[in-house]
């Protein structure tokens, strides 16, 4: 496979996604190592390119795969020719625009499925605005699932410095606790074991990180690392996983940065972003483990405070076709 096939998906329209899109499939960090397409609206990234004043660029508007050039100088887009740009309101939340990203990722799943593109990276969209538009979703990862019938699937964070992987993740934090389950956990040490024993031929080392401060203390602070998390990482050491935890929260990103661990599995969603974020801000890549199909996507949100002010920084979406080319060329079923 000398150059896979990205489709990105646009994001929401009415945000900073036909920027990033346009800027990122410009740059020949990109066209370097990947064929890629956009799925989204044709006129969205003539305004993206506008947007980003880049010039002496050509949109190949397409209908399928096939019609795509790859090429420099040429942004193939399949479009869905689904918004109006006199009626979208820049930066603001609408249920058009949620339509609109609804179906980029809709159609996306079609063709990864179908085998005519081999790897997602997705762009940005707005919960509010696609719950506006009737999709009660709490964001990608759930639509990728349900469209993929994923059962056993995960979210995923990779940069150049630090793996994470979530146990629960848009639950406000007085929920955490009680969505904490050994069974999950468990199902989610072997989930990170096999994504990485296949992405690299050998045998990870997984960190698990304590839910409480210093890891509950014996259960002075707290008793979810003696009840919930202990006893699913000594159910993974039977299965032969090399897997240490519960870590304190507070030391075991330290110790993932320095070579201990490969992957560190977090309890919540900002105990496992905050550090990856200050490590490798704009330059990690969020993965959705478990599908049959490989997605990536950007970390960041719609940007709607920057949107159409030409300030959007592409360098997460070119992050996430990089390592969407990286699985697609490692997958090996």
């Amino acid at each position: 496979m000398h150059k896979p096939i990205i489709g990105i998906t646009m994001g929401d329209p009415a945000g900073i996604g036909p920027e990033i899109a346009a800027k990122a499939l410009t740059s020949p960090e990109t066209q370097m190592i990947a064929n890629c397409l956009v799925i989204g609206d044709r006129k969205a990234i003539r305004e993206g390119l506008k947007i980003a004043k880049i010039k002496n660029t050509e949109i190949n508007a397409i209908s399928n795969v096939k019609g795509a050039k790859f090429t420099r100088g040429v942004i193939d887009v399949i479009d869905l020719d689904n918004v109006s740009l006199s009626r979208l309101k820049t930066g603001q939340v609408s249920a058009a625009a949620g339509q609109a990203a609804y179906e980029y990722i809709d159609r996306a799943i079609q063709l990864a499925l179908a085998k005519e593109i081999n790897a997602i990276a997705t762009g940005p969209i707005n919960k509010e605005a696609l719950r506006k538009a009737g999709h009660k979703y709490d964001g990608h990862t759930e639509i990728l699932a349900e469209k993929t019938k994923a059962k056993n699937y995960a979210m995923m964070f990779v940069s150049d410095t630090l793996w994470v992987m979530l146990v629960t993740t848009h639950v406000a934090l007085k929920d955490v606790s009680k969505s904490l389950s050994s069974t999950n956990l468990l199902r989610l040490i072997k989930l990170a074991n096999d994504f990485l024993l296949k992405d690299r031929g050998k045998k990870p080392k997984i960190g698990v990180a304590g839910l409480n401060p210093h890891a509950g203390e014996a259960g002075i602070f707290g008793n979810e690392e003696i009840a919930k998390i202990a006893p699913a990482v000594e159910a993974a050491k039977k299965l032969g996983i090399n897997v240490q935890g519960p870590i304190s929260p507070d030391a075991i990103f330290n110790l993932a940065y320095m070579g201990m661990f490969d992957l560190v599995i977090a309890m919540y969603h900002d105990q496992g972003l905050i550090p990856l974020k200050l490590l490798s801000f704009n330059k990690s890549v969020n993965v959705t483990v478990g599908l049959p199909i490989i997605r990536t996507s950007v970390d960041h949100g719609t940007g709607f405070n920057i949107a159409g002010k030409g300030m959007a920084n592409p360098q997460s979406l070119i992050e996430a076709i990089k390592a969407a080319v990286h699985f697609a060329k490692n997958r090996k079923t």
